[in-house]
Order: C-alpha cells, then sequence, then structure tokens
C-alpha cells in the first residue's frame, strides 16, 4: 500500500511505505551510534584521568535523550539510520515537517517505550495501520517513507513509443523539461480552462499551430517530445 502526498502544487506523489523491518534496521543503527557516543565521552576522560560530576553526565546525555528529536529536525526528517536505509519522514498534507511535528513524535516515542515495554506495540501499529505510521505519527500526521516515490510527476503520462513514431510537431524541440513538466501537470488537473492556457502558451512558445483539442494537442506535444530527446 502507498502513501499519497499531496504538495503545496497540488501534484500528488505516492511513496511507499518503510517496513517495519526497515524502521527497526534503521533504529539499531542510530542505537550503535548513540553507543559508541557514550563509549567515547565516558572512556575519553577517563583515559585522561579527568573526574566527570553530575553537570558532565547530564550534557552528555543529553544527545542521547534528544537524538531522536534533533537529528531529524536537523537533517530534514532523518537520522543517520534512516539516511543509510534511505527514508525518511513526511507530512501527509505535503508541508515541511516542522519542529511541531518532530517534537510531538520524539514525545510519543519516548511514551510508546516506556508504556509498552520497548516498542512491542509501536511495531504493531506501523505493521497493520497501513500507511507506516506509529501512535506518533498518527498525532503529528507524518509517515515515514521511502525516499524514491512510488509515482512521481515526471512518470505520468509517459507511454511507451513506436520506433515507428511519426513526430507532428518537430518544433517541440524549443520546450524544456520543466516545459513538459508544467504540460503533464496541466493534463493531470484536467481542468479545461488550465489546459486552455498551457496549449496556448506551448503555441505561442514554439509557433505551432493546430486544430486538435487542447488535450489531445497536449498529449501529442509530449509524445513528441519524449520520441524526439530519446533518439
Amino acid at each position: 500500500m502507498s502513501v499519497a502526498v499531496r504538495t503545496s502544487q497540488n501534484v500528488l506523489l505516492e511513496y511507499e511505505p518503510a517496513s517495519v523491518g526497515e524502521r527497526i534496521l534503521a533504529a539499531m543503527i542510530d542505537y550503535l551510534v548513540l553507543f559508541g557516543w557514550i563509549v567515547l565521552v565516558m572512556a575519553v576522560p577517563s583515559r585522561l584521568g579527568i573526574k566527570t560530576g553530575n553537570v558532565y553526565v547530564v550534557a552528555v546525555m543529553f544527545p542521547v535523550v534528544a537524538y531522536d528529536l534533533l537529528s531529524e529536525w536537523l537533517l530534514n526528517g532523518r537520522s543517520i539510520g534512516k539516511i543509510a536505509l534511505g527514508i525518511r519522514v513526511v507530512m501527509l498534507d505535503g508541508s515541511q515537517p516542522g519542529l511541531g511535528a518532530y517534537l510531538i513524535r520524539w514525545l510519543f516515542r519516548i511514551v510508546e517505550s516506556v508504556a509498552f515495554l520497548g516498542g512491542i506495540v509501536p511495531i504493531i501499529t506501523v505493521a497493520v495501520n497501513g500507511k507506516g505510521q506509529r501512535l506518533g505519527d498518527i498525532a503529528a500526521g507524518t509517515s515515514v517513507v521511502k525516499l524514491k516515490p512510488a509515482v512521481a510527476l515526471e512518470d505520468i503520462l509517459i507511454r511507451p513509443i513506436d520506433e515507428n513514431y511519426i513526430v507532428q510537431f518537430p518544433d517541440v524541440r524549443l520546450l524544456s523539461d520543466r516545459d513538459i513538466s508544467i504540460i503533464r501537470e496541466a493534463l493531470r488537473l484536467g481542468d479545461e480552462t488550465i489546459l486552455q492556457r498551457t496549449a496556448d502558451k506551448v503555441k505561442d512558445v514554439t509557433g505551432l499551430q493546430s486544430t486538435l483539442p487542447n488535450r489531445s494537442f497536449l498529449e501529442t506535444v509530449i509524445s513528441d517530445y519524449q520520441f524526439i530527446t530519446i533518439q
């Protein structure tokens, strides 16, 4: 099952939720990082014969306690473990996750770990939720997904083209990849006013003339462009 995320440009992207195994493995990598940090900050003073007090212990333990919050906030929804596994936190409404969302996830992580015997219930929640969400994700409106979208804008309306395909509008070579992306988005939205404006703009830029309906014209432009650019 995929997770649909609508961007601020009203483009729908579908991501594959990170599996339970991927999330557990990412967490294990993070635990190794934290373990290495604790060993380092405790071993160095000991080797140098430096006595440490409560203030030092609190200072070195703060990054351990706040690791998930700080790493996701500073690394755009990722921790070291998530980076290694190619997964990240996203908002289901398509907006950029903010500190508030990361804070909610972090607070629920603490509650889940303490209340549910080290995380059994969160694992079950992720497995059965369908959107890759634990309780903290549900509360924050987030999910953890694989970085590569299952369906991206560039994949929309790209059809296999026969090698004997005949280009109808050679001047589409004057368009850019960005122009083609805009055309694809217009086709996906399907609004006739948007299609009309897009078709008029394409004709203005390229000098093309056509009596085809707007949708048919734009679909032909995409096919021509695709055929020309892959030759």
